[in-house]
């Protein structure tokens, strides 16, 4: 019997229609759809009216499901990992799932389409040819700054994953390794309501934050970009 396949599905960062025809079909096909959260993805399944079952699936539980996973693949079943936004593991659970099923040779099937990363480097203004994603941060600022030291002289433009609690602290952390006058962009709920972007050098974007009391009301889910180029 041919063995089912995994289909890894990007799903919107923010507005419902940022999703492709392809994505939703897969979704109606699939046997079974292993979701982040399955309250979150089933607003996205009302609105295409996608019937197939959620299953939940987390870096958490990855041992416990990944019998029953196999023996759906096993079976001829084919299955679609999402997260709850955007591009599963680029920053998201699944990278436990993708590699064990690698390993033992099952097929693996990317449809692409939304990725926070991508869209905020795109309207940047920042150098694209040579970048490093280095999501979320750690949180302890030592560890933060030893990681970003490490790339100080490397030339390339680095995309951070930032919470709003801790912008501000990585924005004077980013001033204090490079300078003042390092460009950085800060894309602010892409594809949301409240979609904003930033740019200019540090010195000036702290500025205007600070401008705006954002340290006392923090809010919004941030790309943060910076280049000395």
């Amino acid at each position: 019997m041919t063995k089912g396949k995994l289909y890894v599905v990007a799903t919107p960062i923010g507005n419902l229609e940022d999703i492709t025809f392809r994505a939703i079909s897969t979704l109606k096909d699939v046997a079974f759809v292993l979701a982040e959260d399955t309250r979150e993805s089933k607003k996205l399944f009302d609105r295409y009216d996608i019937k197939t079952q959620l299953i939940s699936y987390r870096d958490q539980n990855h041992l416990a499901m990944m019998d029953k996973i196999k023996e759906k693949l096993d079976m001829g079943l084919d299955l679609a990992l999402i997260s709850d936004a955007g591009t599963p593991l680029i920053s998201d659970p699944g990278y436990k799932l993708v590699n064990t099923l690698r390993e033992l040779e099952y097929e693996v099937i990317s449809i692409p389409g939304a990725s926070a990363l991508i869209a905020a480097l795109s309207i940047s203004g920042l150098p694209t040819d040579k970048f490093l994603f280095l999501g979320f941060l750690p949180k302890s600022n030592e560890r933060r700054k030893k990681l970003v030291e490490k790339y100080i002289d490397d030339d390339v433009t680095l995309v951070i994953y930032e919470s709003p609690k801790r912008l501000m602290k990585l924005l004077d952390l980013m001033e204090e390794i490079f300078s003042k006058e390092c460009n950085c962009f800060l894309a602010k709920d892409i594809s949301k309501l409240r979609e904003e972007s930033i740019y200019g050098s540090i010195e000036d974007v702290v500025s205007l934050l600070r401008e705006r009391d954002f340290e006392n009301s923090p809010h919004g889910e941030y790309v943060a970009i910076f280049s000395n180029k």
